[in-house]
C-alpha cells in the first residue's frame, strides 16, 4: 500500500470537514485563497504537528470503517474506499514537504524528527492490517468478473501487490521486525538527509586575499565576499558547498590548491568523522534494506526495488551500463589527453588530479572550439530563459502562463507562480518557480507538489506544481542572473517534470504515479529543445544590449556540446553503479565501511583515478535518502528512452511537430501510472527503444569534435 502521507504529490484539495472554523488552517475544511492554495504564512509548526495527528487519527477511523463495513468487499466500498482516505494527511503532507527541503528551519527539522516513527507506524497499520488486506485481496482475487476499466484494474493491482510488498504475508513475528526496520530505516534516512542540508550549507572554505581568486569572475568574488560577511568572516571571501558557489572555483579558480580543497571539502561531505558523518549510517541503511529485503524472500534489496521498475532485475541495469561504460571511459581518456597537454602549457609536471579535470577542461574546450562559457552567460539571463521555456511548452503543447505572484500566497520572496492555462483557455495547473540558493535550502534541483491532480467528483482539481533549483544568483541585487549552460539545461529538465503533472489525468490518487525508471522521460526529453537554434533566438539575448545570440555562437555551442561527456558519463555512471553494487549484497560484510567500498568498486572497473563518482556514499542522497534506492540508474535508463523519443520528432524534420508532440502528451505526459511504462513508450513510438540515441547525444557514436581517436576507437572497438 502506497505510503501516501509521506509523498507530497498525494496531497489533496479537500480536508474531511470533520473541524469546522479554526485557528489552525490545516484543519479548514477548505483553503480560503485563490484555487485553495495553502497559505503558508499563516501555518505554524505546531498547526503541523497538529494536522498530522489528527489526519493520521482520521485515517485509522476511515480504515476501521473498511474494514467494519458488513456488507461484501467490493471495488467501490473497498479499494475506492481506502484509495480516498487520508486527505487530510495528505494535503498537510503536501504543504511541509513541499516546503522541507526548500525552507528548511532547526523547528521544520525537529518536526521532521517527531514525525518519523509516527508515520513509519501509520503506513504498518495500513501495510499489515490482516483484516484490510483481507478485503483486498477478497477483491483482488474476483478481478475477472468486476467489469473494471483499465485505470481500475491498474489501481486493484496497485493496492493489492502494495499490500503485499508492505509485508502482508508475512507471519505476526516478521510483521514486527519489519515495522522495527521500517522504524530504523525512517529515521536514519531523514538523519542522513539533516546531515547533508547541514554540510551543504554550513562548510566552508575561506579565503583572506582576493589575489588568490584570479580566473574568478568579479561577481563571483562579490558573491563570496557577500557569503563571508553573512557567515562571521567579514572582509574575506568564503565557498559553501552549493553547487553556485563552488563550482566557479572548480571551473575558473587558477588557483590549484583553492580547486583542491574546494573539491575535497565537496567530495567529502558528511565524511569528516564528527557528529554529521554519514558513514556509520549509511552502512546500517545498507544492512536494515537487505534484512528487509531477505524477510519479504529476496535475495538482495535490488531484486526487491527493481521487481516493479521497467528494468526488473539488476542484471538488466547492469547490462545497461556496461554498454555504456567502455566508449565513456575511452572518451574521458581523450578528453585527459588533452587535459595533459593543456597543464604541460601551464608548465605543470605530473598527472592531472580530481580538482584539474573542469578547470582544463574548460581551457581545453575555449581553445579548441573558441568558446567562452562566460560569454555564452552573457545571452542567459534567467528570466529571459524561463521565457523560453513556456515558449517551447507553447509551441510544443499549446499552453500559456500568466504571472501570479502578488495575487497568490508565498512562502519566500525569491519564489514566483504562475497560472497554467491550456489551449481552450482552462487553467490546468498552478505552478510555483524557486530559483536560487539560500540558508535552509538543500542542494541541488528538484520538482515538488504541493498538491496532485485529483477529481472532487466530476471536477478536476488543478495541481500546484513546483520547480525548485539552485541557480547562479545575481552578481549584485536587481542585477541579471546570468546562467550558465548546463544551468539552462537544469531548467529544462525540471519544467519537463512539471509540464508532467500538468497534464496527469487519473481518477484515483493510486494510479498517478509511474515507475522510478520511467519518471525521469518527460523531464529528461524536454532539455533537447533547450539549445536548439529555433529556440535559442526566442529567449537567447544579451543581458546589455538584448541582442539575440549570434549564430556563429550557436554554432559553437552545438560543436562543443559533446565535449565533455566522457567526464560527465563516468562520474554519472560511477555513482550509479555504487548505488546497485550495494544494493546486490547478499550478505553484509563483517564491518562495512562504504567509503573504502566504493574506492574498491570503482578500482575493479577500471575507473580513471581523475574522476571520482558524482557523489560519495556519505553524500549521495539519492540512494541513501531513499528517493532513487537501487534506482539511481533511472536517469541513464530514462535517456535511451528520451534520446530515441526526441528522434520521433527530428525524424519529422520538424521538432514541434504537432502530431508527434500531441501523441507524446496523450500516451506518456496524461495517463500517469494507469499503464505500465513500457506499454506507454511503445503505444507513442509504436516500438521499444534503442539505445543508439543515448550513444549519438554522448558522442560515443564515431568522433567526437576536437577530440583525437584512439586506434582501438578507429577500428571500431
Amino acid at each position: 500500500m502506497k505510503k501516501r502521507f509521506i509523498v507530497a504529490a498525494m496531497a489533496m484539495t479537500m480536508g474531511l470537514g470533520a473541524v469546522a472554523q479554526t485557528q489552525n488552517p490545516l484543519l479548514e475544511r477548505r483553503f480560503n485563497t485563490p484555487y485553495e492554495i495553502a497559505p503558508f504564512d499563516k501555518i505554524t509548526t505546531e498547526n503541523y504537528r497538529e494536522a498530522f495527528l489528527r489526519g493520521m487519527e482520521e485515517q485509522k477511523k476511515e480504515i476501521d470503517a473498511i474494514i467494519n463495513n458488513s456488507e461484501v468487499p467490493t471495488f467501490e466500498n473497498t479499494i475506492v474506499a481506502l484509495d480516498e482516505s487520508g486527505q487530510l494527511l495528505s494535503r498537510t503532507a503536501g504543504v511541509f514537504y513541499g516546503l522541507s527541503r526548500s525552507c528548511s528551519t532547526p523547528e521544520y527539522q525537529q518536526l521532521e524528527s517527531e514525525l518519523s516513527p509516527l508515520l513509519s507506524a501509520h503506513s504498518d497499520y495500513m501495510n499489515m492490517n490482516e483484516a484490510l488486506f483481507a478485503r483486498v485481496k477478497k477483491v483482488y482475487d474476483q478481478q475477472a468478473s468486476l467489469n473494471l476499466n483499465t485505470e481500475q484494474k491498474r489501481l486493484l493491482e496497485k493496492t493489492y501487490k502494495g499490500f503485499v510488498r508492505g509485508g502482508a504475508l508475512l507471519g505476526k513475528e516478521q510483521k514486527q521486525r519489519m515495522s522495527e526496520i521500517n522504524l530504523q530505516l525512517s529515521k536514519l534516512q531523514l538523519q542522513f538527509t539533516q546531515n547533508l542540508l547541514h554540510d551543504t550549507n554550513n562548510t566552508y572554505v575561506t579565503v583572506s586575499d582576493v589575489k588568490e581568486l584570479e580566473g574568478l569572475s568579479e561577481g563571483d568574488i562579490q558573491k563570496a565576499a557577500a557569503l563571508a560577511a553573512r557567515t562571521g568572516a567579514k572582509g574575506q571571501y568564503r565557498f559553501n558547498m552549493q553547487r553556485p558557489s563552488c563550482n566557479p572555483v572548480l571551473q575558473y579558480a587558477k588557483n590549484r590548491e583553492l580547486r583542491r580543497q574546494v573539491y575535497e571539502m565537496y567530495n567529502n561531505r558528511c565524511n569528516h568523522n564528527d557528529k554529521y558523518d554519514n558513514k556509520a549510517i549509511s552502512a546500517q541503511i545498507v544492512e536494515l534494506r537487505l534484512e528487509m529485503a531477505k524477510l519479504m524472500g529476496y535475495n538482495n534489496f535490488a531484486d526487491m526495488q527493481l521487481e516493479t521498475r521497467m528494468a526488473k532485475k539488476p542484471e538488466n541495469v547492469y547490462n545497461l551500463l556496461d554498454q555504456i561504460w567502455t566508449p565513456a571511459v575511452e572518451a574521458a581518456e581523450r578528453e585527459l589527453d588533452d587535459i595533459r597537454e593543456m597543464m604541460r602549457k601551464d608548465g605543470i609536471k605530473g598527472e592531472p588530479k580530481p580538482w584539474d579535470y573542469m578547470y582544463y577542461l574548460d581551457k581545453a574546450k575555449q581553445e579548441k572550439f573558441n568558446i567562452s562559457e562566460a560569454e555564452v552567460s552573457e545571452y542567459l539571463e534567467i528570466n529571459n530563459v524561463m521565457q523560453g521555456i513556456f515558449w517551447t511548452a507553447n509551441k510544443l503543447y499549446g499552453v500559456t502562463f500568466r504571472e501570479r505572484t502578488e495575487d497568490y500566497p508565498q512562502y519566500h520572496k525569491q519564489q514566483q507562480s504562475w497560472d497554467v492555462i491550456d489551449e481552450r483557455g482552462n487553467l490546468i495547473a498552478i505552478f510555483y518557480s524557486d530559483m536560487f540558493p539560500r540558508d535552509g535550502k538543500g542542494a541541488g534541483a528538484w520538482c515538488g507538489r504541493f498538491r496532485a491532480q485529483s477529481y472532487d467528483g466530476t471536477m478536476r482539481v488543478q495541481p500546484i506544481v513546483t520547480n525548485v533549483c539552485n541557480m547562479t544568483l545575481p552578481a549584485e541585487e536587481g542585477g541579471p542572473a546570468l546562467q550558465t549552460v548546463d544551468n539552462v539545461l537544469t531548467m529544462f529538465h525540471e519544467f519537463g517534470h512539471a509540464l508532467h503533472s500538468f497534464f496527469r489525468d487519473v481518477q484515483y490518487q493510486g494510479t498517478g504515479g509511474v515507475e522510478r525508471d520511467f519518471v525521469e522521460l518527460p523531464s529528461q526529453i524536454n532539455e533537447h529543445w533547450a539549445f536548439e537554434p529555433e529556440v535559442l533566438r526566442q529567449y537567447a539575448r544579451h543581458y546589455k544590449t538584448g541582442e539575440v545570440i549570434p549564430q556563429e555562437l550557436v554554432e559553437k555551442i552545438d560543436a562543443s556540446s559533446k565535449y565533455g561527456q566522457g567526464f560527465a558519463t563516468v562520474e554519472y555512471l560511477a555513482a550509479s553503479y555504487v548505488d546497485l553494487d550495494l544494493h546486490v549484497l547478499t550478505e553484509m560484510p563483517k564491518k562495512l565501511d562504504v567509503m573504502k567500498f566504493q574506492t574498491e568498486k570503482m578500482k575493479k572497473r577500471g575507473m580513471p583515478s581523475q574522476i571520482l563518482p558524482r557523489y560519495s556514499v556519505t553524500n549521495f542522497s539519492h540512494t541513501m535518502g531513499g528517493g532513487y534506492s537501487a534506482g539511481y540508474y533511472s536517469y541513464i535508463w530514462a535517456e535511451v528512452l528520451d534520446a530515441d523519443a526526441f528522434e520521433a520528432f527530428k525524424e519529422t524534420g520538424d521538432i514541434f511537430n504537432q502530431e508527434v508532440a500531441d501523441k507524446f502528451r496523450k500516451e506518456v505526459l496524461t495517463p500517469g501510472g494507469i499503464l505500465p511504462g513500457d506499454e506507454m513508450y511503445r503505444r507513442f513510438r509504436g516500438r521499444d527503444p534503442k539505445i543508439d540515441g543515448l550513444l549519438k547525444n554522448r558522442g560515443f557514436l564515431g568522433v567526437q569534435p576536437g577530440q583525437k581517436v584512439s586506434a582501438e576507437a578507429k577500428a571500431g572497438k
